[in-house]
Order: C-alpha cells, then structure tokens, then sequence
C-alpha cells in the first residue's frame, strides 16, 4: 500500500471474528493474513502465494521466533520431567495443605505468579503447570486458574526492573536515543510508578483470587460449572464419576485439536508419575531456572539449558530413570509445546502482514491532530493498546511506536517517563488481552485451559483494569 488507509483494520477483525467463531486461532490467524494479503494483491494470486511464501520463510528465519521455539519447546521438555519424576504431583500435594479452599488455592497461585517474575513465559508455563492440580481439587475453574496466572505474568514482569521486559526495553530506549548508553534500565525504572495497566491489572487480579470482587461475565458462568461438577475447560461436559480432573473435556469438540493433543499429552504423563515423587525434584529445577535466568543476565534460554543439562545429572543421580527414557520424556514435552509454538508463528506471520498494510501508520496518523502534552500518554496508551490487541504483538508494537511516539512526546513537552509507562501500559494490556499473544498462549497451555475460552473470560476484567488506566493518565498528566 502506498499510504495509511482504514482497510488495515479489516484483517484484524477477520481474525477475531474467525477464532470466537471457530475457536482455531491458528487457522484464524492464517485466514486474517490471507485476507490482509488479498487486499493488496486482489487480481495477482500468484503475487500474493509468493509474498505469503517470503514472508512466512522470514518469520521462520527470525531470531526471535528461533529463541522462542527453544523456549517453548525446553519449557516442554522440563515440564515433562517434572512431571513423569512425580516432582510436580509432590509439589501439588504440599500446596495443597496450604491450600484449604478456592480462595487460599487462588490467593497461593497469585503469590507464586508474583515471585517468578523473571520472565513472563517462564511466569505462564511453570505457575499453570504448578497449581492446576490444587485449583482442580476446590472446583475452581481453569479459566479462572489462567486468568490469574496471566495477569501475574506480563503485569509482573513489566513493573519489575529485572525481567526481560525491562532488558528489552530498556535496550530499545538507548537504541531511540531516548535513554544515554548504558542508561536505559535506569529510564525504564523512572517510569515504572507510570505504568498504570500492569499494576491496576496485578490489583484486580489479587481481589479476584481473595474473592473480594466476585466472577463476572463468562468467567462467573464458568466458575459456577466447575462448582457444579461440570468440565473444567467447557461449559458442557461434565467431569467423568470419581475423578477430580478434567479428562472429559480434552474430547469435547469445542477444544482445538492441538489444544486437545497438548493437554491431553500432559494428562497421560499426570496419570504415569512416580507416585512417590519428592518435592525436591519440583523445587530444585524451578530454583535452578530462576538462579541460571538470573546467572546469564535474565536469558532464559541460557538458562533453560542449563537447567536442563542439571536437571538430568539430578536425575540421573538417583537413578529415577535410564538416560533414554528421558530424552523420550523430554521430546514428547516438547511435542506438547507445539500447538503454543504454531499460534505464535502464525501470529507474527500476521503481524507482517499487517505491517505491509501500513496499520500502525493508520492508527498513528489518525490520532497525532489530538495529542497535546495533557492528552498524549492518554491517546498513546489507548491507540498502541488497541494495536497491540489487534496485531497480537507487544514487543514489536513498542520497538514500531518508539521512533514516531517520542519525537511527539519531546515536540509537546510531554512528561516523558509517564509516555513511557503508557507505551508499556498498551503493551502489557495487548500481551494479556488479546486472544493470540504469546503470553495468552501460554498461559492457557499451562493452566490446561482452552484458548479461546480463557481468552474470553479473562476479557472483562482487563478491559475494566484499561479503562481505568486510561482515566488515570489523563488525570495525571
């Protein structure tokens, strides 16, 4: 496209209109790019086969999405060991003495989202994986379980100034000029009282798990079918007689069928642990990957494989089982990672397309006649929010927004720090919010919840926490 215009928006609301309808986001986010591409390309069809077949080969070429694929897939695999060792059956066994109730079952899942805030992936993956098994026992649903441990993963990370959030984009403000060399974590730390979202977002969750502001919405219908025996995932299938877990609903039909093979996958390994399993083998690889995150200056994939390599020898060690069983255990983990791994390659594949249908650009140009210095972090937050929900892209939206925002933000004499924590604000609200992201993504892997649906029941509660937001930045500035 030669200029800015308002079909850019088409493709992101094909996207949503396909997963609420068909609950297959990667088929969702196929069709949205085909559609973006469509518009550019309306009587080439082999342009456009070529353009999707470039820009998906460089998708798969990116750095970034290589580091994901480990990640996700060494998650998978650590996972995996934790589970078939009983590590993670000992685990759910001693947090369930603490645990006398829902709340305190919910309350123990916030606290733990809070401590690992190394890393939002990290934060999704192991607190999930960790409490579900409680959370199962009082009857709380796993839509709720996943809103909690969403909204403790990028909340968390982003007001804590040593996470790889605060290193990415603390690199990204020296890289714009707008931090000195060497300065930008000390520029991230100064607008972190501005970064209204994660902390409203960190707020409601924490009253939600206490109980003291009740479900609403699609989270409340699904709270009231767990209480009353019916699936965890669904609203429809109830629980199979004498069992506390959601086995029925990996066969329901409004499950995606990668959904359905990860959970699945990762129930079958449940039903196979040790036993006897000792919470040493949970705690030790967990500390182990937080201490090497931390060692390797917050890399988790340094991390990751360390922990990994160690976690063997631990093992190992005790002759929990032979080499060969591991690295089977550890590759049907990583099997397991690929319906999350899918989502989120689809998901950037989507976001070029909708880079070349110039939708920042769009967005942007439409709202720079209305940004003064008292209305700018208001506008800011609001407009890269709404990007960031639609493109599915937290990281990327900020690393595009910086070099167009700030120049405006210096013009106006706008407070900068609190610019700052409103740019951090969208990001955070569109790594939670929208139904495709990474972070919802896994957070739902996690937690053994449906996508979609945790999408949906989650939505509620960070519009509330974004309208809000919104408020208070124009009422600050």
């Amino acid at each position: 496209m030669d200029s800015p215009s308002a079909i850019s928006l088409i493709p992101p609301l094909v996207v949503m209109a396909v997963a609420v309808w068909l609950k297959r986001p990667i088929l969702a986010l196929i069709i949205g790019a085909v559609a973006g591409l469509f518009m550019l390309y309306p009587t080439q069809p082999l342009e456009l086969i070529d353009t999707f077949s470039s820009i998906s080969t460089s998708v798969m070429q990116d750095e970034t999405i290589g580091w994901l694929i480990l990640v996700c897939g060494g998650f998978g695999s650590l996972i995996g060991l934790l589970i078939h060792t009983g590590g993670a059956l000992a685990f759910g066994r001693s947090a369930s003495k603490l645990a006398t109730g829902p709340r305190s079952s919910l309350f123990m899942t916030f606290v733990l989202g809070c401590i690992i805030f190394i890393d939002d992936y990290l934060n999704a993956l192991s607190v999930g994986e960790a409490m579900k098994r409680v959370t199962d026992r009082y009857k709380v649903s796993r839509q709720m379980l996943a809103y909690i441990v969403d909204s403790t993963a990028a909340p968390i990370c982003v007001i804590i100034p040593i996470s790889t959030w605060a290193i990415f984009f603390g690199g990204l403000l020296e890289n714009n000029k707008v931090a000195e060399a060497g300065e930008g974590i000390h520029v991230y730390t100064a607008a972190i009282p501005y970064m209204l979202y994660p902390w409203l977002a960190v707020l409601l969750v924490m009253l939600v798990a206490l109980k003291i502001m009740p479900a609403i919405g699609p989270m409340k219908k699904a709270e009231l079918a767990a209480q009353n025996g019916m699936a965890m995932d669904s609203d429809t299938a109830p629980l199979q007689a004498g069992t506390q877990h959601n086995t029925a609903a990996l066969h329901h039909p409004e499950v995606p069928a990668g959904d359905q093979y990860a959970v699945h996958a990762i129930e079958e390994e449940f039903e196979q642990a040790s036993k006897q399993g000792k919470l040493s083998n949970f705690l030790v690889p967990m500390l182990m990957l937080i201490g090497f995150t931390i060692f390797f200056d917050i890399d988790v994939l340094k991390g990751l494989l360390v922990t990994l390599v160690l976690t063997m020898l631990f093992y190992g060690y005790q002759r929990l089982m032979p080499l060969a069983e591991m690295m089977d255990v550890m590759m049907n983990g990583f099997k397991t990672m690929l319906p999350a791994i899918g989502t989120v390659i689809a998901a950037f594949v989507f976001k070029d397309v909708c880079d070349k249908l110039l939708l920042p650009q769009y967005v942007i140009e439409n709202l720079t006649p209305y940004m003064t210095a008292q209305m700018l972090p208001a506008i800011v937050f609001l407009a890269m929010a709404v990007l960031s929900f639609a493109t599915g892209s937290s990281w990327g939206i900020f690393a595009v927004s910086i070099p167009i925002v700030m120049p405006l933000a210096y013009a106006v004499e706008a407070h900068i720090p609190l610019v700052i924590g409103a740019l951090l604000s969208a990001a955070s609200f569109g790594s939670q919010a929208c139904f495709y992201s990474d972070s919802t993504v896994l957070a739902a892997q996690g937690s053994g919840c449906n996508l979609v649906s945790h999408a949906v029941t989650q939505l509620p509660y960070c519009l509330i926490a974004a309208s809000v937001a919104f408020v208070g930045f124009i009422l600050i500035a």
